[in-house]
């Protein structure tokens, strides 16, 4: 697991002072929450340039509200081993305007985790799992060309304090759900058994939760393909497949700490037909929301064709709803027991763009793209799209056995996504 900054979640101002021989203050900052809606754990990035140098290069911020240190970590976007952008969380009343300032330390506090990126390879068949924080993938390395599943649970997994997810790197490229019971951060053996091996032990009730989702030839919650009027086109292959439609994926962990993960892919040279394309993915989570935020670009494009963004319906009997909630986003949601041999209800949904957001349509019954509800969106060249995958588990929160709950808990999420904040700065004023 790569390791991030990490910084206060909860502790007073006080104890970060004990806990460091100096504090250095630092600049104002005014948020102020321009919307209607009481935003809860609502995220606030900062780039360091935006910030006034300390004294020293060398102190790392903290940010201060009413004495309190608010929940917050320093990343390094581009591995350059310097931090660049500063991220935290606030809580915000409707129309609030909450002064915090920018304090610096010469030592970063450790607090309790909340969120998590995982992923671990063996090398061979007969060797134990390591933890990596990157990836290169050829087309020939496949489970069905080298015999095994090189991969800890398929693939890197991300997750908070209130759900998880997995992104099946060996060549499917599609997203499961875990469900959670504990807000505590799962262990690290999921998908390891005791000799080291790659092992499916997470389709079994465990005390933190379990994988409850049945994806099949879907791309699952949140995974992406592309559209045209002829056909749809996989991002890769399926489980059966030895040769990967990809010639390079590319993976890392860019950033893993407190209250923020993200996980990145490069898939060059996708060639489905006689088509090449270049893609980038990005992949966030932040506490406190059952879901994660995806970002997609595609080069090569020739005009034809729509990103296509999935919401497996295997075990879905009800119909799709569709809520056209604000001017920012558009939610597609389904609820039913969904879950793996139909057990649990699970509401699951998409919180998409309404901007470039073209209706729905649903995939086949077979084939290499099976099984989901697909939101369809205008896409072009380099211009990425985000959208936020959401999954509420009744084993994770009760309330979520009545659709209508789910239904207003994805409703009062995509307000508060919408919701924007903007920031004024005491001196170098944006």
């Amino acid at each position: 697991m790569k390791q991030s900054f990490n910084i206060s979640c909860a502790f007073l101002l006080l104890i970060s002072v004990a806990c460091n021989d100096s504090i250095e203050k630092g600049q104002k900052i005014q948020l102020t929450n321009t919307s209607q809606f009481i935003l809860n754990e609502k995220p606030i990035l900062i780039q360091r340039e935006k910030l006034q140098k300390p004294s020293v290069n060398t102190l790392l911020p903290i940010v201060i509200s009413s004495n309190d240190t608010l929940p917050s970590q320093i990343n390094d976007t581009n591995n350059d081993n310097e931090w660049d952008e500063l991220f935290f969380l606030v809580d915000m009343q409707p129309n609030e305007k909450k002064p915090v300032s920018i304090a610096w330390v010469d030592e970063l506090p450790a607090f309790k985790t909340r969120t998590s990126a995982r992923f671990g390879k063996r090398d061979s068949e007969d060797t134990p799992v390591e933890p990596k924080n990157n990836e290169i993938l050829l087309a020939n390395e496949l489970p069905k060309a080298l015999g095994y599943q090189q991969y800890q649970t398929d693939g890197p997994s991300w997750e908070n304090d209130l759900v998880g997810f997995r992104h099946y790197l060996d060549g499917r490229n599609s997203k499961d759900v875990f469900g959670k019971k504990t807000a505590d951060i799962s262990p690290e053996n999921v998908g390891i058994n005791a000799e080291g091996a790659v092992e499916d032990n997470y389709h079994v009730m465990e005390d933190w939760g379990r994988d409850i989702l049945a994806v099949g030839n879907s791309v699952g919650l949140g995974g992406f393909a592309l559209s045209t009027d002829k056909e749809l086109l996989r991002l890769g292959v399926t489980v059966d497949d030895s040769i990967n439609t990809i010639e390079t994926t590319t993976f890392s962990i860019v950033n893993e700490g407190p209250v923020n993960s993200v996980l990145e892919y490069h898939y060059e040279n996708w060639k489905p037909n006689d088509r090449t394309y270049q893609v980038n993915e990005l992949t966030t989570i932040w506490p406190g929301m059952y879901g994660y935020q995806n970002r997609v670009s595609i080069e090569g494009l020739k005009g034809d064709e729509n990103l296509v963004v999935g919401l497996v319906n295997i075990n879905n009997d009800q119909p799709l709803e569709v809520l056209e909630q604000n001017n920012t986003y558009v939610i597609l949601m389904t609820h039913d027991k969904q879950s793996y041999e139909k057990e649990w209800f699970l509401g699951m949904a998409l919180i998409v763009p309404k901007i470039s957001y073209l209706g729905y349509t649903e995939a086949p019954k077979s084939g290499n793209l099976s099984n989901t509800y697909l939101a369809k969106f205008k896409i072009n060249n380099n211009e990425p799209i985000t959208y936020f995958a959401v999954a509420g588990w009744e084993l994770s929160d009760k309330k979520f056995v009545d659709r209508s709950v789910f239904k207003q808990y994805v409703t009062n999420l995509a307000n508060e996504l919408s919701a924007e904040v903007t920031i004024k700065y005491d001196k170098n004023e944006e």
